[in-house]
């Protein structure tokens, strides 16, 4: 079940208002149980008081628009530390980070590839891995996720439990 485009444009618009940047509009589950889940984020980072608003202001919208059959739930979260790859700009903006590509079932060559992100160009993204740059049909991604160094973090004393 999707979201009509109108409806997720005017949803962009608020999100975009309050100097925030929709993400994706993601609907999981099925018609007893579906969440449709607002991602957004901002330059600083996102905070409670970002995800509050937008839920608020984009739940009187859903209430007037009423666009699902029943009951839904509605969540609005950042991207987190291990987000997503959305767009083509992503891949650009995150270039030299550390990626985990999931590929899509029907390519047969890489299931899952894991290293530095070199980039995006021509529709290929490019991964440096132990055994050098793999180079990935975008077409064929099904999942792409920043990975965070657990231990680097740990070690260097940034998060203490």
């Amino acid at each position: 079940m999707r979201l009509d485009e109108g409806l997720a444009r005017q949803i962009e618009a608020l999100v975009r208002e309050r100097g925030l940047e929709l993400l994706a509009v993601e609907t999981t589950g099925n018609a007893r149980h579906l969440t449709l889940r607002l991602v957004i984020d901002a330059p600083g980072g996102v905070t409670v008081d970002h995800c509050a608003s937008v839920s608020r202001e984009a739940s009187a919208l859903l209430d007037v628009e009423d666009p699902f059959e029943g009951r839904y739930t509605l969540e609005v979260t950042s991207p987190g530390l291990e987000r997503k790859l959305y767009s083509e700009a992503d891949y650009r903006r995150f270039a030299g980070r550390t990626i985990k590509v999931r590929m899509r079932p029907s390519f047969r060559e890489h299931r899952v590839v894991t290293g530095e992100l070199v980039g995006l160009e021509g529709g290929v993204v490019r991964v440096l891995g132990e055994d050098g740059v793999i180079e990935l049909p975008l077409a064929e991604v099904f999942e792409a996720r920043l990975q965070v160094d657990w231990d680097e973090i740990m070690s260097e004393g940034k998060c203490r439990l």
